[in-house]
């Protein structure tokens, strides 16, 4: 069984591989190519949904208060400064609706206007990833024990259940097509 921490991981290669794509997509609306609304759609779904309510999620509900639990500081400290970034990505993409709203009535100027939140949100979900994976899932590692880390297992168990059966998977298989079709 992984760990919670390479749990996490996992769902931090999936995101970057949407990244990627979404980067893609991008470069085409910046040339003033024709991208279909519901591709624009599939991404905030991927994102609302799996980075999210599923990563995000865990990370919130599970991970940080444990971690607080075990003496990392959420003020001043690495877990405060992950949830301020969680925040800013969640402005960033109520920005990106809002441009694929106006893309999918017909203004061929939001689509641009996409692409730069687009860009701002990837950078920041890059930065975002390193941050975890090379300072607090590092950090993670040295104050849970194995008791913690099974209890920590069965919670995020519990939270992919919560978002339905097969969701999860879902998601994994979305990524691979927004990958394939849009990925430079």
């Amino acid at each position: 069984m992984p760990t919670p921490v390479e749990i996490l991981k996992h769902e931090h290669r999936i995101i970057e591989r949407v990244l990627r794509a979404l980067g893609g997509l991008s470069e085409r609306l910046e040339k003033g190519e024709s991208v279909s609304p519901e591709a624009l759609s599939s991404f905030l779904d991927f994102i609302r949904t799996f980075a999210d309510r599923c990563h995000h999620g865990k990370e919130e509900t599970h991970l940080f208060p444990t971690l607080e639990q075990r003496g990392i500081p959420r003020e001043g400290g690495p877990i405060g400064v992950m949830l301020h970034e969680h925040e800013l990505g969640r402005g960033l993409v109520a920005e990106l609706e809002r441009a694929a709203d106006a893309y999918g009535e017909g203004d061929r100027a939001a689509g641009p206007q996409f692409a730069e939140i687009a860009r701002q949100y990837i950078e920041l979900l890059t930065q975002h990833i390193q941050k975890e994976d090379n300072i607090l899932f590092q950090m993670a590692e040295q104050v849970l024990d194995e008791e913690t880390k099974a209890q920590l297992e069965r919670a995020f168990q519990q939270a992919e259940a919560e978002l339905g059966a097969g969701t999860h998977e879902h998601f994994e298989r979305v990524a691979t097509t927004l990958e394939e079709t849009w990925a430079t």
